[in-house]
């Protein structure tokens, strides 16, 4: 009974996947909580190594599959470009790339702040309108504290772990 409730996406994948992934996403969260410099420079290696990877991949699959060729060259070499600089410069992109992070957060939020505010004016209501601004104060916010806000990103993201990694075993077991 409970397998006719299942989409087509949970059946794909076996339930000690998802298991295995809200295990790491708790002990990411926790090592996040209990010690955020160290555990943030560590995932931020981490990023590097993957972006460099990905970017010798694209490099690569140019002479597999020519369509857009353009596109695959240009994020090849920024892919390889950013996972040089992160893994020769551990300290400082540690302390770079949540800001940036912060920047897309912060703008994002202005974006969409502005897209609810347009809403509004042509017929929305006013929630859209209250939401747009409170979006656009927020990402304001963001840019312009990015250092304090990128600061607390490695609390933020531990919670968010712990929480989605609970979720996991949960979902977990329930496909099992």
């Amino acid at each position: 009974m409970a397998e006719a409730t299942m989409s087509s996406e949970e059946r794909m994948v076996p339930w000690w996947v998802v298991l295995i992934e809200g295990i790491a996403a708790i002990i990411i969260g926790i090592l996040l909580l209990a010690n955020p410099r160290a555990t943030t420079t560590v995932l931020i290696q981490v990023l590097g190594i993957y972006w460099f990877i990905v970017g010798i991949i694209d490099i690569v699959r140019i002479f597999i599959d020519s369509t857009m060729w353009g596109w695959k060259l240009f994020s090849g070499i920024i892919g390889i470009l950013a996972g040089i600089l992160i893994i020769q410069h551990p300290i400082w992109s540690s302390l770079l790339v949540p800001t940036v992070l912060v920047w897309v957060f912060g703008f994002f939020g202005i974006i969409i702040g502005i897209i609810g505010l347009i809403q509004a004016f042509q017929g929305a209501g006013w929630g859209a309108g209250i939401l747009g601004v409170l979006s656009i104060l927020f990402g304001l916010l963001l840019i312009f504290n990015a250092f304090v806000a990128s600061l607390t990103l490695p609390f933020i993201f531990g919670i968010l772990g712990i929480v989605g990694g609970l979720a996991a075993l949960v979902m977990a077991f329930r496909m099992r």
